[in-house]
């Protein structure tokens, strides 16, 4: 009999909800882009409408040419973006690009007497939500000289005299309102993509800590399953010696009893190898696959055979030849949801397989008293168990395993009552596209 074993000292792989601060600079970076062809398209607009509609003249092509340039660069953005993760500097460049593009159009068109100067305002608050405090204040530094820059020299803007006044409160006000609603559209998604970020963070300190939990427990159980080989090795030669001391060899009931004995005891030193294995296997290697009912059928079998007295019904409801990953600590966490099922119900346990969408789902039901109120929610992280101290860490373990596999683990009470618990694990093929690889 093969019993399964739980490999605690393997790091999980699940993908983590939220994002990467590499994944979040770089949805900053598509921000940046989104806002930067909102001001290619606006400073168009606003140059052939003062220069053509009313009547003001503009070094046309001087400025054309630094519209044009500003939109080749974020074209040559977005194809590289997709390549590879933005960084800070990358961002702090893109910024840096905007205040030099923001600043030649202002010197081509009246300098720090055109309302539009209040943009740069636009930079430095992008900067100071975007970037480390070092970067945001070289920003601030560069709009700063380019402000000087453009009160000291630049080309004066000529305005007909019947439209110099409406224009200077009209600039002034489509300034602010320029400002204020780039502001909030920009910022919201900033806010978004950084809660995002901070979700991401707080998962990985929390796996992170329930990770080292899981080392412990590893290292714990290597220790002691080198201390329990000597005496397991003692007791299987003495029960050796019992079998043929005459006063036993003429009793069947001492017999029968002795046999259960070594049963037992060679069932602990499988265990006990197990763990050893397990703490020696080789890392990086390819995981071998199995069909799911193979997994299902000897994991029913040798549960029934070490749980006599429950009940265990088995119901395949997927292909039989949908393979899963051959690994002992899967068995190990479908070993530990059966035996927290047949503690409350040792009469009706069921464990099943099923399609559930895109993901394969193991079962175990029950028929007991079902999860404590809000108790269902904390499944997957470690919690005081109804059995008393020392229990409760098989629904913890089973749901690494699940994370391990690229699953994850759910729990709810029965309507007809009692329990169930799934791991939801992703397909890992069948016989035909194992055989095909």
């Amino acid at each position: 009999m093969e019993t399964p074993l739980l490999a605690l000292t393997r790091r999980a792989t699940r993908p983590v909800d939220g994002a990467s601060p590499e994944t979040t600079a770089a949805r900053n970076m598509r921000q940046l882009v989104q806002l930067r062809w909102i001001a290619v398209v606006g400073q168009l607009l606003a140059v052939v409408v003062a220069h053509f509609g009313l009547g003001i003249a503009l070094p046309l092509a001087e400025m054309l040419c630094v519209i044009a340039s500003l939109a080749v660069a974020n074209v040559g953005i977005v194809v590289a973006l997709p390549r590879h993760h933005a960084s800070n500097t990358e961002l702090f460049a893109a910024l840096l690009l905007d205040v030099g593009a923001l600043a030649l159009l202002l010197y081509l068109s009246g300098g720090a007497t055109n309302p539009f100067i209040a943009l740069f305002l636009l930079q430095v608050v992008l900067g100071a939500i975007l970037l480390p405090q070092t970067f945001v204040w070289l920003l601030v530094v560069a709009t700063s000289v380019a402000f000087a820059m453009l009160s000291l020299t630049y080309r004066p803007l000529l305005l007909p005299e019947k439209w110099r006044i409406p224009l200077d409160l009209f600039g002034d006000g489509m300034a602010f309102v320029m400002v204020a609603v780039l502001l909030v559209l920009f910022i919201t998604r900033i806010s978004r993509n950084l809660k995002a970020r901070d979700a991401y963070v707080a998962d990985m300190a929390r796996h992170a800590a329930e990770e080292d939990g899981i080392v412990r427990m590893g290292l714990f159980a290597s220790s002691a399953a080198h201390e329990l080989g000597t005496p397991l090795a003692t007791l299987s030669v003495i029960l050796s010696d019992w079998r043929h001391h005459p006063l036993i060899a003429g009793d069947a009931d001492l017999q029968r009893e002795l046999t259960d004995m070594r049963g037992e005891v060679q069932r602990c030193t499988g265990i006990v190898a197990d763990i050893l294995r397990s703490v020696g296997e080789a890392r990086g290697e390819p995981m071998a696959r199995r069909p799911v009912g193979e997994l299902l059928n000897q994991v029913a079998a040798d549960w029934r055979d070490a749980n006599p007295g429950a009940t265990l019904t088995l119901a395949i409801h997927t292909a039989e030849d949908v393979r899963v990953p051959a690994e002992p600590a899967l068995r190990q966490a479908l070993w530990n949801l059966l035996d927290n099922a047949a503690y409350v119900s040792p009469d009706h346990v069921l464990l099943s397989a099923e399609d559930a969408g895109d993901m394969l789902a193991l079962r175990v039901t029950d028929e007991g008293p079902g999860f404590a109120p809000g108790m269902a929610m904390r499944v997957g992280t470690p919690f005081p168990s109804t059995k008393g101290e020392g229990h409760g860490v098989g629904l913890f373990l089973a749901a690494t395993v699940a994370r391990r596999l690229g699953g994850r683990i759910e729990a709810h009470n029965r309507n007809e009552g009692g329990a169930e618990v799934s791991l939801l694990l992703p397909y890992a093929g069948t016989m035909e596209t194992q055989s095909a690889q």
